[in-house]
Order: structure tokens, then C-alpha cells, then sequence
């Protein structure tokens, strides 16, 4: 067995061991065929696809293959949630304070927190313009700058977005990842919409004030939240449309969505939870910690969880005209 043979057999780890015996030499051979002269290790396309697949397998294993389209429709809010933050926070970015006041700024922007929002702005046109495979690379770029402003903030010793704002986005951008190939062009230009439309209204609504990079805190505790209860009531409604035609897909994505809608609302559930121990009106920075902690462990062991009592309550796999399709999460009659 050659080193690229057996590295593709690690990557069939991802689908289940009853799969793997029935089609893994099949597959893996289809693989070793396709690959380039010379080549060593599995291309990153086909180890995403390896893993992909994978897990559509085991979530039809589980009977839960309609998860997919909930993450798609997750992913989709999540994006276009992020852009529309990416657009306020942007228009806030291009008001520093003059330089009088002796404070902190980078350059002719109040923070260097303006290289996420123009990435994040960046991917919206990308969504709108370019191949759904270089949209994700591009939105995979706003996460990684997302993560990387804070220590850059450090190293160059200027002024950052605070974590309250910057987590929100990081779960936002997370969870776009997933954004799904096909997608209508009017719905692919929604976020770029959304930006615009932030940005317009933040321009509009908003004084136009001197703003510093500590005005994020309270901005955001203001912003934040009710963008969290705007994206659930979306997929609140959403859901109850899907429901009453048999879909869970809103079901799902309200799971999947738990953590960003948690880390949005971070400032109210610390306020709740700090209040309730100390008696405190504004929670501190240990209470806001602590909470994020909680919100990110908590969300996404709820999605497994549902998963297994979803299998759990429908026993083994149906077949026939009762199976769903791993991919878009239908029966085969609908499908046919």
C-alpha cells in the first residue's frame, strides 16, 4: 500500500465502519485514479470531500440527513448577520476622535479592527460575484483575521474592537463556513444588501460623534442584542413555515445558531447571571467570561445530542419512499 493510499484510507475514517467495508475500496480507489503523477498526500478538495461525505453518511445513519439543510439555512442567517455588523461597525471605524484628545487610534481609523470589517465586507461581495467554493475561502480569511486582530492588537500596540463584539462575529463567521454551492443570485446578494443597508443606517441614525475604540463595549451591549432577537425571530418564522410542510430544517438551525445567538446576547445573559449571584446591574468582565465560556460549550453539545435522541427516536434508517436524502434532507418521494 502507498503512502497516498494509505493516507486516503485515514481520511475514509470519517464515514461509518459498516460503510467503509461495503464501498471504502471503491472509493478510495476512485480516489488514487483521479490523483495526480507523483502526488504524496490527499489535495485539500478531497479531503473536505472525503469528510463531507462522511458525515452525510453518518447523520443517515443516525437519521438525521435533514440536519444538512438546516446547517445550510444557519449558515446562510449567519452570514448575512455578520455583514450587516461588518457594515454598522465599519461606517463607526471612519469617525476617530481628532488628535487633540491624545487617543489611542490607527491612523485615520478609530481601530485596526477596520481590516475585519472590510474583510467581512470584502466576503459579501464575494458571495455576491464570485463561485460559492471562493466565497467560502473568503469568508474563511474574515474568520482568520477575526481571530488574529486580537494579538495583533498586542504586538502593534494599537487599539482593538473589545472581545464582546469580536466573539459574536468569530461564531457568526464559524458557522457561514457552511454556506451552502447552489444558491439563487437575488439571495446570494442579500448579504452585500445587508451591509449596505447596515452601514446607510448607521450613517443616518447615529450621530455623527467622535467615536473611540472603548465605545464599542457600549455600543455593542445596545447593538448586539437586538440583533440577536431579530435573527431569532427570523428563524423562528422560517421554521414554522418549514414546519408546517414536514421540514425540521428550522428546528436544526435554530440548534445550529445557539452558540452565535448566545455570544450576541452575551451582555443581557451576564447581566441575568451576575445579577442573580451578586445583585450586580452590569455584569463584570469575569461574570461576560464566564457566561461565553458556558455559551460556547453548551450550544454545540446540544446539536449532538439531538442528533442522538433524533436517531434514537426513529430507530433504524427507513428505506424506501420514507428515506431522506443525505443531501437536501427529503424523501425519496418528494425527491422523485
Amino acid at each position: 500500500m502507498s503512502g497516498l493510499e494509505r493516507r486516503y484510507h485515514r481520511l475514509l475514517r470519517a464515514y461509518p465502519a459498516e460503510y467503509r467495508r461495503a464501498r471504502g475500496a471503491e472509493i478510495v480507489g476512485t480516489y488514487l485514479d483521479l490523483a495526480g503523477p507523483g502526488r504524496r498526500w490527499p489535495s485539500p478538495a478531497d479531503a473536505a470531500d472525503l469528510v463531507r461525505g462522511g458525515l452525510r453518511q453518518r447523520l443517515r445513519a443516525a437519521g438525521a440527513a435533514d440536519l444538512i439543510p438546516g446547517v445550510r439555512l444557519a449558515a446562510v442567517l449567519a452570514f448575512l448577520t455578520a455583514t450587516a455588523l461588518a457594515g454598522a461597525w465599519s461606517v463607526l471605524e471612519l469617525r476617530p476622535p481628532p488628535a487633540g484628545w491624545g487617543t489611542p487610534t490607527a491612523g485615520p481609523f478609530v481601530s485596526i479592527g477596520v481590516a475585519v470589517w472590510l474583510a467581512w465586507l470584502f466576503a459579501a461581495v464575494a458571495h455576491a460575484a464570485a463561485p460559492a467554493r471562493w466565497a467560502r475561502r473568503v469568508i474563511a480569511v474574515a474568520v482568520l483575521l477575526t481571530l488574529a486582530v486580537m494579538p495583533a492588537a498586542v504586538l502593534a500596540d494599537l487599539p482593538r474592537p473589545p472581545l464582546l463584539v469580536l466573539v459574536p462575529q468569530l461564531g457568526l463567521g464559524l458557522v457561514a463556513l457552511a454556506l451552502p454551492d447552489r444558491l439563487p443570485a437575488p439571495v446570494r446578494s442579500l448579504p452585500l444588501l445587508a451591509a449596505g443597508a447596515a452601514a446607510l443606517a448607521q450613517t443616518n441614525l447615529q450621530p455623527p460623534v467622535d467615536f473611540v475604540a472603548t465605545s464599542y463595549q457600549w455600543v455593542g451591549s445596545q447593538v448586539l442584542p437586538w440583533t440577536a432577537a431579530a435573527m431569532l425571530a427570523v428563524v423562528l418564522l422560517l421554521g414554522t413555515w418549514w414546519a408546517a410542510r414536514a421540514d425540521p430544517r428550522g428546528g436544526w438551525a435554530l440548534l445550529v445558531l445557539l452558540t452565535p445567538l448566545g455570544l450576541l446576547s452575551l451582555h443581557i445573559l451576564a447581566g441575568a447571571a451576575d445579577g442573580l449571584l451578586h445583585g450586580a446591574p452590569r455584569p463584570g468582565w469575569a461574570a461576560l467570561a464566564a457566561t461565553a465560556v458556558v455559551v460556547a460549550l453548551v450550544g454545540p453539545a446540544l446539536l449532538p445530542l439531538a442528533i442522538a435522541l433524533r436517531g434514537r427516536a426513529r430507530g433504524p434508517g427507513p428505506v424506501g419512499a420514507d428515506a431522506r436524502c443525505p443531501t437536501c434532507g427529503h424523501t425519496a418521494e418528494r425527491v422523485l
